[in-house]
């Protein structure tokens, strides 16, 4: 058993908390956010994630998971400690490390026996050395005994709990080989491959994975676009594709592009980091505007097919970037919507579990009880969030509640046929001929 600090109680850093907690070691969690973490205290979780809820809950009553503000009390017995904050994107793209920086500020105020320090937060190539530099400069010449190592985390929302039991592998950096040894201890028990690099070698290995996942959705839209005009199906274009062992299916789902909190921070951040460096990041630029364009195309289609926006009303159904979690950041859905709004469209919408967070940031927007509800008087609907309950939908009873019965799939989930034979209009993503 290890004693772990983990600094920061967003998504990151309360799944590894507690995975860890559940994994045997002794884990707590430390926030600033002191209403964050009387809510912990309470059962009460900041974001949705299956499985989650009853993971901390447990581990809290086995006495190895704690929640606090307190930086001394946290790191006064930890070994290691976890910095998973966040990075948010600056004005140009940059991550912005302020919270990392701070975090670095009260480690070297506090700390003063030896301790790994684990950067989990996506951090810029050269994040880790700054990290020790911080330090050493804070400490002065009274030779604290520390290292940095970078732990990248590559947890899908939604799944993440499995992702972090379950890991492809686990990947670390550091100046300091005995260093990363020690945090590589800390997962012998995944039977994982674990990969021991340098500092600015690990770092880049997040950035790398997460612009080539992104730049894998944007090449099936834009061959989806291409679909459209062609007369052939994207899907199963894919699935032709994804049976060559070189490529293979993940990813390959043509729909309204990536969003989330990672894909579009990471890119951003790596083709900033590469302008910075005197480099030429075309690709990079190139998947950032497909992913764009996805969204411009759905209002694009919609104009054309009701013969203009203004007064129309249209149905929006997910509000989430995925399924299974809450989270909005960088959703398609909400950049459709504004899109709409900004021609004139009235919007009613619906998600299983990210109202109360779409309600802080839209405006003027309908909020509905189910779909059904989203449906009634809506000249379009727009499916923007592939939803386990969506898919079997009741579409005898929503063309009854529609006024025109014209149906945006933005993720390819329905029978075109059945929704022809029924009297909508049909509208998927790269399609093909089974869109009209």
């Amino acid at each position: 058993m290890s004693h772990i600090c983990v600094i920061g109680t967003g998504y990151v850093g309360l799944v590894t908390g507690a995975c860890f907690a559940d994994m045997g070691h002794q884990a707590t969690c430390l926030d600033v956010d002191e209403a964050k973490i009387a809510d912990l205290g309470q059962g009460v979780m900041p974001i949705y994630e299956p499985g989650l809820e009853e993971l901390v809950m447990r581990n809290v009553q086995a006495g190895r998971l704690a929640f606090t503000t307190d930086y001394a009390e946290a790191l006064s017995a930890a070994e290691f400690a976890f910095i998973a904050v966040g990075t948010p994107s600056g004005v140009d793209g940059e991550a912005d490390l302020r919270y990392v920086q701070a975090v670095a500020e009260r480690v070297a105020d506090t700390v003063n026996h030896p301790i790994t320090l684990i950067n989990k937060s996506t951090v810029p190539v050269g994040t880790g050395d700054w990290v020790a530099d911080t330090i050493r400069r804070r400490r002065g010449n009274d030779n604290l005994e520390f290292c940095v190592v970078s732990n990248p985390e590559f947890l899908r929302e939604g799944s993440a709990i499995n992702d972090f039991m379950n890991p492809d592998r686990v990947v670390l950096g550091s100046l300091d080989r005995e260093g990363a040894n020690r945090v590589a201890q800390l997962y012998l028990s995944l039977r994982c491959p674990i990969m021991i690099t340098d500092l600015r070698t690990a770092e880049m290995i997040k950035y790398a994975s997460n612009a080539f996942l992104a730049t894998r959705i944007s090449f099936i839209n834009e061959i989806a676009s291409i679909c459209e005009e062609l007369g052939a199906d994207v899907r199963e274009v894919a699935t032709g594709m994804g049976y060559d062992r070189r490529i293979g299916h993940h990813f390959l789902d043509a729909g309204l592009g990536w969003g989330g909190s990672c894909f579009p921070k990471d890119v951003k951040a790596l083709a900033h980091m590469a302008v910075l460096h005197g480099t030429n990041p075309q690709l990079l630029q190139a998947v950032i505007d497909i992913n764009r364009n996805q969204r411009r195309r759905v209002v694009i289609r919609l104009r054309r097919v009701l013969n203009g926006l203004s007064g129309r009303v249209i149905g929006i159904l997910g509000l989430s970037f995925k399924p299974n979690t809450d989270d909005i950041r960088e959703a398609p859905a909400l950049e459709i919507i504004h899109l709409l709004q900004n021609e004139g469209a009235t919007i009613r919408a619906y998600d299983p579990q990210a109202m109360e967070e779409a309600a802080r940031v839209t405006h003027k927007v309908t909020l509905c009880a189910n779909p059904y509800e989203v449906a009634e008087g809506a000249d379009a609907l727009v499916l923007a969030t592939e939803w386990n309950e969506f898919k079997y939908l009741d579409f005898e009873r929503i063309g009854q509640l529609m006024h025109k019965r014209v149906i945006m799939d933005g993720r390819n989930l329905w029978q075109p046929e059945r929704l022809h034979a029924l009297g909508f209009t049909y509208l998927g993503v790269g399609r093909g001929g089974n869109s009209s």
